[in-house]
């Protein structure tokens, strides 16, 4: 079985910083890519940002510049540095673990507050 696990989420103030991690545990030898999302109060979960495994990253207009999405192959770990945060930033963040050979996995998610 597969396990990911997001932590670094909580209450920050606009222009603040979080960084997000992603930890994935179990049955993996290689995770091919990564990708954080978001969903906010009555919206759809959206992508961030996503990373392969030759390091290639994709970010949503609205994070460019802003967030950057990076990963520890060695710790089967991906991190999400979140700076200049706004409001609308505010979202459960979701982290996206793709595994060779395997399938996608989802964690549960940790919750970003960014207060005005």
């Amino acid at each position: 079985q597969v396990q990911v696990v997001e932590s670094g989420g909580g209450l920050v103030q606009t222009g603040g910083s979080l960084r997000l991690s992603c930890s994935a545990s179990g049955s993996i030898f290689s995770i091919n890519a990564m990708g954080w999302y978001r969903q906010a109060p009555g919206k759809q979960r959206e992508l961030v940002a996503t990373i392969t495994s030759y390091g290639t990253t994709n970010y949503a207009d609205s994070v460019k510049g802003r967030f950057t999405i990076s990963r520890d192959n060695a710790k089967k770990t991906g991190y999400l540095q979140m700076n200049s945060l706004k409001p609308e930033d505010t979202a459960i963040y979701f982290c996206n673990v793709q595994i060779y050979n395997s399938g996608e996995y989802w964690g549960q998610g940790t919750q970003v507050t960014v207060s005005s």
